[in-house]
């Protein structure tokens, strides 16, 4: 049996959660604890046993455990070959890794200076102008990022051949970006279109859900654009 440790809003641990389900691969979830206020502190401790890290995600599959998403990812496909997740041609599969590094690395940029809108508001107000001012600088990033994955979708259904790793990456970095008040799709019809196509699939589905009612018991509600 395979066992996650996910968190309520880990953008990554709910990556892997989609890959689960749309591999249909059964699974335990261990949700650990989380708040605004602290985070995940304290630590859960079989996190920090398994985890040097001492992050989720961390999957346990029969006594093999790893930690990151993305190696996670790239176990489950090789493990579980069924409905894959990484594009068949050598060329494809890297562009895939590529897309799915943008999103886990170059997009989270400009999402972590939006996430202090969904905690406690800073007290001093010269932490509030300077987070204030941090954010609207991510924001041009994200319209901008939104402008580049456009021009790479290039009107496809997905950002491979099929659905793959690199669209469930994408996806979770942009809802984010929306839950934390970033830019909308606004004139990205294609980028729009496939957000709102993944969101109908019931993999993303069920953890789009679940997020929102994370939000709704943890967060302070955020303005959407």
């Amino acid at each position: 049996m395979i066992t996650l440790y996910s968190g309520p809003l880990s953008l990554f641990a709910r990556k892997v959660e989609i890959a689960l389900h749309e591999k249909g691969l059964p699974f335990e979830r261990v949700m650990v604890p989380f708040n605004q206020a602290t985070g995940y502190d304290p630590k859960h401790p079989e996190v920090l046993a398994l985890n040097p890290k001492g992050q989720v995600p961390v999957l346990n599959d029969a006594g093999l455990v790893l930690y990151d998403s993305t190696v996670i990812l790239e176990y489950l496909d090789e493990a579980y070959p069924e409905i894959p997740l990484y594009p068949r041609s050598p060329a494809e599969r890297a562009r895939c890794r590529l897309d799915e590094l943008f999103a886990d690395e170059i997009l989270l940029q400009a999402l972590k200076p939006l996430m202090h809108r969904t905690g406690p508001v800073a007290a001093d107000p010269v932490r509030r102008a300077a987070q204030a001012a941090d954010a609207l600088i991510a924001e041009e990033a994200l319209a901008g990022h939104h402008v580049r994955l456009e021009e790479r979708l290039a009107g496809r259904a997905f950002f491979g051949p099929m659905l793959c790793a690199a669209d469930i990456a994408l996806c979770m970095g942009l809802l984010f970006g929306r839950r934390l008040g970033g830019p909308s799709f606004a004139g990205h019809p294609g980028l729009s279109g496939w957000f709102s196509r993944l969101g109908e699939r019931p993999a993303f589905a069920q953890v789009v859900a679940e997020i929102a009612e994370a939000d709704r018991r943890l967060s302070v509600p955020v303005i959407m654009r």
